[in-house]
């Protein structure tokens, strides 16, 4: 272990590094290589990870401080709880006495004997939400990207997507081997010019790919434009609405609603793991794609079901977001307020999403403003590079409905406090070049 020290303790080692030497390792020594970055992390107090947390998910949590042992009350800033529903009453109750019927488990795959009444309803009550004709429920969101790409595509088909896709819509294409263009972040005439140069090309067919709410930035993709760009070029769109659902349109049914655009999405792909608060996922389309996903997404065949009580808190968290809509308007209220502080701070902010990303200048090592904001009681995610360009680190400031305008002024107060005099970077654009070929291709 002896042998790795030498590159530990500075500020620009990151995990790529350790991608990079480790490939020129065996695994005893890849091994010794990151023992001994995670120990150099603790050792200059940059290691937040893996923070343990001894209360329920709410806006204030209670912390066991990594390097005192002490448990520490903090203001939650880092969870996707859009609504508040994980620590609801109205939930808890309902999940108890759904497992008093169904019990803790199943213990097999839907297709065999993992498929419940209860899981069925959950397939009508989504499909009804994202106003398409049949949902399919996945074992985590990652699973449903993955499965529904690698079953839908192959090489002979074309996927063109967005730069900023998340990294299991990345294995997914990976996976299927299908043609894959990426396209610079909501750039809808990269997109459609892409789509009108590939026209002419024999691929059986051509996919989109976009998020709804964009994690890292808190962005949207602009699917008034993209719509009609798909319908024109005869193009199958797929957009990931993981943090849209619950959050966008009137009635949270997500991003497609945001733009009155109901029903006009090919394929929706939502998680249980941000407004549900759970974990899951779904995929909404027609019928006749749900039954061919049934049986040939892997990642749904061969995994098991979904338990019941993960199933029942989704259920209850969709009774309250017909029973209490002033829960949205809530969160919409703290959205508001907190772009509104962060605009005074010198921050650039929208008001249409709950993700508010903090970019950290160059005068800051993040690791270090990340214990700082532990210190001062605010429980932040960092989002470091290679996540992330260099030029592009971040703290990702997530607003729920039970946020009280005190937490965010209190978050604001801490932010000053750590910035200073410092004024975040802009964010840099990507590159607009593309390529086609049998690789996936990353900016």
């Amino acid at each position: 272990m002896t042998q790795t020290n030498e590159y530990m303790g500075g500020e620009n080692f990151d995990l790529r590094d350790i991608l990079i030497r480790g490939r020129k390792m065996n695994l005893q020594n890849k091994t010794e290589f990151f023992d001994s970055f995670l120990e150099s992390l603790l050792s200059n107090k940059q290691m937040l990870h893996l923070r343990c947390i001894t209360s329920a998910a709410d806006r204030t949590v209670t912390v066991v401080d990594t390097y005192t042992g002490e448990i520490k009350d903090m203001l939650m800033f880092g969870s996707n709880n859009y609504l508040g529903l994980a620590n609801h009453p109205y939930i808890k109750a309902f999940v108890q006495k759904v497992i008093e019927k169904y019990g803790a488990g199943i213990g097999g795959p839907p297709l065999l004997n993992g498929y419940t009444a209860l899981h069925r309803e959950l397939e009508e009550r989504l499909a009804d939400l994202k106003g398409a004709e049949d949902v399919l429920l996945f074992s985590s969101g990652y699973s449903a990207n993955v499965g529904l790409v690698s079953a839908l595509m192959n090489n002979e088909d074309l996927v063109v997507y967005d730069s900023y896709s998340h990294a299991s819509f990345h294995d997914g294409i990976k996976m299927s081997g299908v043609q894959a263009v990426h396209f610079s972040h909501n750039d809808v005439e990269l997109l459609s010019q892409t789509l009108e140069r590939t026209e002419s090309m024999k691929f059986k067919d051509r996919f989109v790919g976009v998020e709804g709410v964009y994690s890292m930035d808190g962005d949207v993709a602009p699917l008034d434009l993209i719509v009609p760009i798909c319908k024109k070029n005869n193009a199958i769109l797929i957009v990931d609405d993981a943090h849209g659902t619950g959050v966008m349109g009137n009635k949270g049914s997500g991003t497609a609603e945001h733009f009155g655009l109901e029903g006009k999405v090919d394929i929706s792909m939502g998680t249980f793991s941000k407004t549900f608060a759970v974990t899951g996922g779904f995929v909404a389309a027609s019928k006749s794609i749900i039954n061919y996903l049934r049986f040939f997404a892997r990642s749904y065949m061969f995994s098991a079901s979904l338990p019941p009580a993960v199933v029942a808190t989704v259920l209850a968290a969709l009774d309250v977001m017909e029973k209490e809509p002033e829960l949205h308007q809530k969160l919409q209220d703290n959205i508001n307020y907190t772009a509104s502080c962060l605009k005074q701070l010198g921050f650039s902010a929208n008001n249409l999403t709950a993700i508010f990303p903090l970019m950290v200048p160059s005068g800051i090592n993040i690791r270090d403003a990340s214990f700082e904001f532990h210190q001062k009681g605010i429980f932040l995610n960092s989002i470091e590079y290679p996540a992330v360009p260099k030029s592009q680190q971040r703290f990702r400031i997530s607003v729920m409905a039970t946020h009280t305008k005190e937490d965010i002024d209190r978050l604001m107060e801490v932010i000053s406090e750590i910035w200073k005099d410092n004024k975040p970077e802009p964010q840099l654009d990507s590159s607009k070049v593309i390529s086609i070929d049998n690789k996936v291709l990353f900016n």
